[in-house]
């Protein structure tokens, strides 16, 4: 049903550097190009670009560009307090994008807490109600936390798809390979996001990083590589990329039409080895997230911290990942609450010196 390449409308064109300044002719021009060259999934939400792009979205499927597509959207868990604001956010997604229904619809960005809260607020109720009226054609959910939350979340409701962030550097993040291979064995659809790590791996690319990618030749850009590596396993069914000019537009749907599970050469496979190595060989805080050091007496969360920091050395990177972490991070959890106490240092089994890590943090974060 849906094509190997979707659209992600999170980071179109801006005109200016505030991320509600979207340029509009250009982001309908870009998605109206994407479907005349066989891209049919575009996928958005409520909050992206502030609330800008399920308007733009909806208009750039009119005059008949809605009937070409499938067309994705989710439902913002961690505002849903009562079961009657899931009602209030479909109705107005629905007129927001100038349809009569959501092919795709997503409870984004579950997690323990979000998943309790929407549960609790009687998800399941809803689910029924708008697959019965026609508003939604099938249901699934957008995933941020760790492997058996994720699984926790598979095995409560007979979902039709889930998405999750897979790429080279993340076999092991949050749902990862494994969590993949679960959902897929249950035959949910698979859909991926940060293909790309949200542009990491293709900004300040290290210069010894850049060197193996062009071992590559001509013919492959760390993009094209990277983005057919997730093709390449079998049970991904469409990879999300939100592209920001029709440069990136092109070259994504260059790359689609080379899309293949096992398509990669051996060569390739050795390269994106060999960048991954050289990725992890940038890692300042050895954390493997095993979560010895948690709780923390005062809410900090280490790991989380400690991937921040590990971030910006990996991918060369301090203000993208500064953004993130001042924006979407809570403040309960950040790396100024500690109390220095010890005790996550004397739990941690890599040995990390973690209190002078989260000062790190503090100071690169400032």
């Amino acid at each position: 049903m849906v094509s190997v390449l979707g659209f992600g409308c999170m980071r179109l064109p801006l005109v200016s550097g505030s991320d509600k300044t979207v340029d509009e002719a250009e982001s309908i021009k870009m998605i109206r190009y994407a479907i005349d060259s066989g891209v049919n999934y575009i996928d958005t939400a409520w909050p992206y670009h502030g609330g800008q792009s399920e308007l733009i979205t909806g208009k750039a499927l009119s005059d008949g560009y809605r009937n070409k597509v499938k067309l994705a959207t989710k439902l913002p868990a961690w505002l849903i307090k009562k079961r009657e604001d899931m009602d209030y956010y479909l109705d107005n997604q629905l007129k927001k994008l100038k349809t009569e229904y959501i092919d795709f619809y997503l409870i984004h960005s579950l997690g323990a807490a979000t998943w309790a809260q929407v549960v609790k607020a009687e998800l399941f109720d809803f689910i029924e109600k708008a697959l019965e009226s026609g508003k939604i054609k099938y249901i699934g959910f957008s995933f941020h936390d760790d492997l058996p939350v994720f699984k926790e979340i598979v095995d409560s409701y007979n979902w039709d798809f889930c998405q999750i962030q897979y790429n080279f550097m993340d076999l092991e993040y949050q749902a990862g390979l494994e969590g993949l291979e679960y959902a897929a064995d249950r035959n949910l659809g698979i859909v991926i996001m940060e293909p790309l790590r949200g542009g990491s791996f293709l900004k300040n690319i290290p210069d010894d990083i850049n060197d193996e990618w062009q071992k590559a030749g001509n013919s492959s850009s760390p993009a094209d590589i990277a983005l057919r590596f997730v093709w390449d396993n079998e049970k991904v069914n469409t990879v999300l990329s939100g592209m920001s000019d029709m440069h990136q537009v092109i070259e994504n749907i260059a790359s689609a039409e080379k899309a293949d599970a096992g398509g990669l050469s051996d060569n390739e496979h050795k390269i994106i080895s060999n960048v991954r190595k050289m990725y992890e060989e940038r890692i300042i805080a050895p954390c493997t997230n095993c979560k010895y050091c948690m709780p923390c007496p005062s809410g900090v969360d280490i790991p989380a911290n400690l991937t921040f920091l590990n971030n910006t050395s990996v991918y060369n990177s301090v203000d993208q990942f500064k953004v993130s972490y001042k924006n979407y991070f809570e403040d309960s959890k950040k790396a100024s609450n500690c109390i220095e106490c010890g005790q996550c240092e004397e739990a941690c089994p890599q040995h990390i010196p973690v209190i002078q890590k989260l000062k790190q943090l503090e100071n690169v974060m400032a």
